[in-house]
């Protein structure tokens, strides 16, 4: 039995670890072209078949064209396609709303993959209070960088 509750444990905490680890990664990713291939080798070794990391690793995709020169179109389709599947298949799921809206506002205007900004922002205020701590932290991280939230909306997260 000890064995048992052990190995989730372990388990547990290596996934965690995963997550903390891309997150991370994530959040420093639109800094520098050094840092987009950081997180795009971290996103693409994960094996999780997690919705949140399916996320990141569509993010990934969508990231790819930043700092490629070749199928840029291709690679930003994808990630998009991916990305909104996985948001329909899993519309609670903040995180996933947190990594749209953070891909919508960085894109250029051209691309057209812009529609959920307000709808993302909405579900992220809606929900943030039901969040675990280390989740409200980073989301709370990102708010405070983004362009698409106002000042006074920011102001309004503990």
């Amino acid at each position: 039995m000890n064995f048992i509750v052990s190995f989730l444990a372990s388990f547990l905490l290596f996934f965690q670890t995963n997550l903390e680890s891309i997150r991370t990664s994530y959040a420093k990713a639109n800094s520098s072209a050094t840092n987009t291939q950081n997180f795009i080798t971290i996103a693409e070794k994960e094996t999780d078949s997690d919705p949140v990391i399916l996320g990141y690793k569509a993010a990934a995709q969508i990231m790819q064209a930043k700092i490629t020169k070749q199928n840029r179109k291709s690679l930003v389709k994808t990630g998009a396609t991916n990305l909104e599947r996985l948001i329909k298949s899993n519309p609670n799921i903040l995180e996933l709303r947190v990594i749209r809206l953070s891909i919508q506002e960085n894109l250029p205007k051209i691309v057209g993959y812009r529609g959920n900004l307000k709808e993302d922002k909405n579900f992220i205020f809606n929900n943030y209070a039901q969040q675990n701590t280390s989740l409200k932290n980073y989301i709370k991280q990102f708010v405070m960088q983004s362009k698409t939230i106002s000042a006074s909306e920011k102001a309004t997260l503990k």
